[in-house]
């Protein structure tokens, strides 16, 4: 018996080229039209107007503008700390509107560490259990966490200070424990919020050249900072003001 072959029609590859082309094209993240607006007593501040903005993965990127200006805001939204007013926040493709509460937590917890200015270390805890401390939370068991805290302590360079308490550490290896916190759960994104703010240039240096070795190894890494030297490390800065984004622009290789 013989079949005739027939060829797919037109609308076949038409559907599946651009649905192809849709996936290559896709951002890690990709915020349109993003609002956000407080009550504060009998007035409405207005902290973010209209902010678009794509970054893709394993980019490097820092957040600048003077204070007011809408930057922290606008960190707390892309790290599913809070959410906008008004506007589309989609990360890998996904609306984050559309997700419960306990849906965006798990993002947070899996695929995005986080680094504070202020260290927020617990005062009478090593460092190896600060920093297995969100594993506890994933259900993960005692021996894999401490293993898993000991990789990322010897990843910043602190495989030596596992058992040292916060008022054991310099300002330096605090937030080296904070970053290594950030990198135990294993994210492919780091939202770093004035990292080397509270710390002495030669220091913050050290910690930047982390940064730059985490991004070099895939991580996306998404920077607030007052410090323009720190912007210029990153390879792609963006300016906010009132609320809105005023300048966009990449430089090529992080240094």
């Amino acid at each position: 018996m013989k079949y005739e072959q027939r060829s797919a029609p037109l609308s076949y590859f038409i559907f599946h080229t651009s649905y192809l082309k849709q996936c290559i094209m896709s951002h890690l993240m990709e915020l349109t039209n993003i609002t956000k607006s407080y009550q504060v007593g009998s007035q409405v501040v207005h902290a973010l107007r209209g902010v678009n903005l794509t970054i893709d993965e394993g980019e490097y990127v820092s957040i600048m503008g003077p204070s007011g200006s809408g930057k922290s805001t606008l960190m707390n939204i892309i790290g599913c700390l809070d959410i906008p007013t008004d506007g589309d926040y989609k990360l890998d493709g996904i609306e984050l509107s559309q997700m419960s509460d306990d849906q965006q937590a798990r993002i947070r917890n899996q695929r995005i560490g986080f680094v504070f200015q202020q260290f927020n270390l617990l005062p009478r805890t090593t460092a190896l259990k600060q920093v297995a401390l969100p594993l506890m939370y994933s259900g993960v068991s005692r021996r894999e966490r401490n293993e898993r805290a000991k990789e990322a302590l010897t990843k910043v360079g602190l495989g030596d200070r596992i058992d040292h308490k916060p008022d054991e550490l310099s300002g330096g290896q605090q937030q080296r424990v904070a970053i290594a916190r950030a990198l135990v759960v294993s994210p492919n994104i780091i939202l770093a919020d004035e990292p080397t703010g509270a710390l002495d240039t030669k220091t913050g240096d050290e910690l930047m050249e982390i940064f730059n070795e985490l991004n070099d190894q895939g991580i996306t890494i998404i920077m607030i900072t007052h410090d323009p030297e720190v912007a210029e490390l990153s390879r792609r800065q963006i300016m906010i003001r009132d609320g809105v984004i005023v300048e966009d622009s990449k430089t090529g290789e992080a240094g």
